[in-house]
């Protein structure tokens, strides 16, 4: 297969500029993973389908909308494809079990590029490798550009005056508290309720039980952190971003 790819890449016919990786599920032929089996336990990890013994349990979205919380588990493998998006021709493929996640795009992108060179590449997929490992390997080794929706499943959302305070339960803007703490890749602020050293009952709207605590310095205390890498740097709303992003609908055909 690599032969024939890098034949085609020759003719012109394979750009290599763009490529798409996207993953499929693969059903293990197994009893568990029939939707009208009544087997006790049959998505259970210590449950191994006697009739192979190699497939894993994994997980299935149904749908990309982050809103969209349909899933289903299933007994068998994955397969992961990366697609030239401009021809829609496949690149390179690997079958691995179902328990292996998307971010598992690093070995197969490592060694593809081996053979096929992916230097400067741009490297289009859904928020199922929104991770940073995935896009510091392609800036920083393939030294290529990413077109990866933002996954906002797991992220804290605050709501926030113009200048960057953020606004309590109560409706009120907090004040940052000391200075701003840099870790690895973001930067983290603190901030605090604004009338944390008042003694003043009437002055927290919601009656918090955190601003009613008795102690010294009362009041909410919640945090921000703006990232400095190179995921929190693409902008996902330019035309530039939208425009390469269309064409990984050759990976899902």
């Amino acid at each position: 297969m690599q032969n024939q790819v890098n034949i085609l890449k020759g003719f012109g016919l394979i750009s290599g500029e763009s490529i798409s990786l996207d993953s499929t599920p693969i059903k293990a032929n197994t009893k568990f993973n029939n939707p009208k089996s009544f087997s006790k336990n049959k998505f259970s990890k210590n449950n191994q389908p006697k009739s192979d013994k190699d497939c894993k349990l994994g997980v299935h979205t149904a749908s990309n909308n982050t809103s969209n919380k349909n899933y289903e588990f299933y007994w068998g493998y994955k397969n992961h494809i990366i697609i030239d998006s401009l021809s829609g021709l496949p690149i390179a493929e690997v079958t691995t079990t179902a328990n292996i996640h998307d971010f598992a795009a690093i070995p197969l992108l490592s060694e593809t590029n081996n053979w096929f060179n992916l230097e400067g590449v741009n490297f289009i997929a859904d928020k199922g490798y929104d991770v940073k490992k995935v896009y510091n390997f392609v800036r920083n080794t393939l030294h290529g550009h990413c077109f990866i929706p933002l996954n906002k499943r797991s992220s804290k959302k605050h709501n926030l005056t113009d200048d960057g305070h953020v606004v309590c339960d109560a409706g009120i803007p907090m004040i940052k508290d000391g200075g701003k703490e840099y870790f690895d890749g973001f930067i983290k602020q603190k901030h605090r309720c604004k009338y944390y050293k008042s003694k003043d009952d009437s002055l927290c709207p919601c009656h918090h039980p955190k601003y009613f605590n008795g102690k010294k310095y009362r009041g909410c205390i919640k945090y921000t952190s703006v990232s400095t890498d190179y995921r929190s740097s693409i902008d996902r709303n330019s035309i530039h971003f939208k425009s390469k992003y269309k064409l990984r609908t050759e990976s899902e055909r």
